[in-house]
């Protein structure tokens, strides 16, 4: 079953002061009724070309199937998670990126960033960004993001993004990433995509997955 951790009230002044809240540690409800009895998380990297193969079939398939009108509303709801795989080297870039989206803004304009940023994800692996600086790819994210955010979140997501004046203190959202990285840790999930169901991984959920597919894992799993 999925744990949660007990997390210390969050030293991150910044979310507090842009939205009230860290946002970036509630789950990111991506499409369903937040009260739906069912629960399907997926931890996606946005340098994995499975997890952009897979946020398709999240965006064709599985909105329509959970979102209003859809055959499973109020039923199902899907979380994505952000899952960081450190041996590409922009893992960490990118998904620091979502999570200062995730701050300044909500749910709808966190999917729409990451739809955005998985379109051009080639232009962060690890070849292309090899002779990028940190300053550079954080600039280009900035330009993803501004293709889905307004002009004053993307202040706030640069902001979220400048590395503090202390030697070795991170960025706005790095205790955020923190939290992240030991969530997916502590419930045994290392790679993406990974998909938990009703908080017990499902191995059998794949990338390759279409409307056929996922049709049959609701239709099996879903009891209410």
């Amino acid at each position: 079953m999925i744990t949660y951790l007990r997390r210390r009230p969050s030293t991150f002044h910044q979310a507090l002061k842009y939205h009230g809240s860290s946002t970036s540690l509630r789950p990111t409800i991506i499409a369903g009724a937040h009260d739906a009895p069912h629960t399907l998380d997926i931890f996606l990297d946005y340098v994995c070309p499975f997890s952009a193969k897979i946020s398709l079939a999240i965006d064709s398939v599985l909105k329509p199937l959970v979102d209003v009108g859809g055959l499973y509303y109020g039923k199902v709801k899907v979380i994505m998670r952000l899952q960081v795989q450190p041996w590409h080297a922009t893992s960490t870039y990118t998904n620091e990126a979502g999570l200062a989206v995730s701050c300044a803004c909500c749910s709808r304009e966190i999917w729409a960033f990451s739809l955005a940023l998985f379109k051009q994800q080639t232009e962060f692996f690890d070849g292309p960004a090899s002779n990028m600086t940190a300053l550079q790819i954080r600039e280009k994210l900035a330009s993803i993001a501004a293709q889905v955010i307004t002009e004053e979140q993307v202040a706030v997501f640069k902001d979220l993004l400048k590395v503090k004046p202390t030697p070795n203190g991170g960025i706005g959202v790095t205790d955020d990433l923190k939290y992240t990285i030991k969530f997916a840790r502590q419930n045994g999930v290392h790679v993406s995509p990974t998909a938990l169901w009703d908080g017990l991984i499902a191995n059998q959920v794949s990338s390759s997955w279409g409307e056929k597919e996922w049709s049959e894992f609701l239709a099996k799993n879903v009891v209410v």
